[in-house]
């Protein structure tokens, strides 16, 4: 009995002290913000900052936008050309992408669709060629802008 009673008072102080240490880390815990929002002067938009982390948990791609000219149009004017996966429809009807001006910084710009051709969506107004908009990750980044979750 004796022995049973030891072993047990062992036990508890055991984990006595490991409670105690947890506590301790909680305590040290400092929250890093996932994602800092920058209003931009004269825009309706925020421009959205990343961390690393954040970039790899919603799986952030970006693709540069490509020039696009119609099969057989001859003397056509080249439109620019982005994946249908970098498009939004944002509730108020507007399409727009994001772009990357920087590493894990992005901006949201409207843009106007001209056709959508399989994957490929041709815009009348929007990004030059070579501009790096989000292909994957887009959703999220309009959630974060907007505060959604908060």
């Amino acid at each position: 009995m004796r022995m049973s009673f030891h072993l047990g008072a062992v036990a508890l102080a055991a984990l006595g002290l490991q409670l105690t240490g947890c506590q301790k880390q909680a305590s040290t815990y400092t929250k890093v913000q996932p994602a800092q929002l920058e209003a931009i002067e004269g825009a309706k938009h925020s421009r959205v900052t990343l961390t690393e982390k954040a970039m790899e948990r919603i799986g952030v791609k970006t693709v540069p936008v490509q020039a696009f000219t119609a099969q057989g149009a001859v003397d056509a004017k080249p439109q620019s050309s982005v994946p249908y996966s970098a498009l939004m429809y944002v509730p108020t009807g507007e399409t727009h992408i994001y772009t990357s001006p920087a590493p894990r910084t992005f901006v949201r710009a409207a843009v106007t669709v001209d056709s959508i051709q399989g994957d490929l969506v041709v815009l009348k107004e929007g990004p030059a060629a070579g501009t790096e908009v989000v292909s994957i990750g887009a959703a999220e980044l309009f959630g974060t802008e907007l505060g959604v979750g908060k």
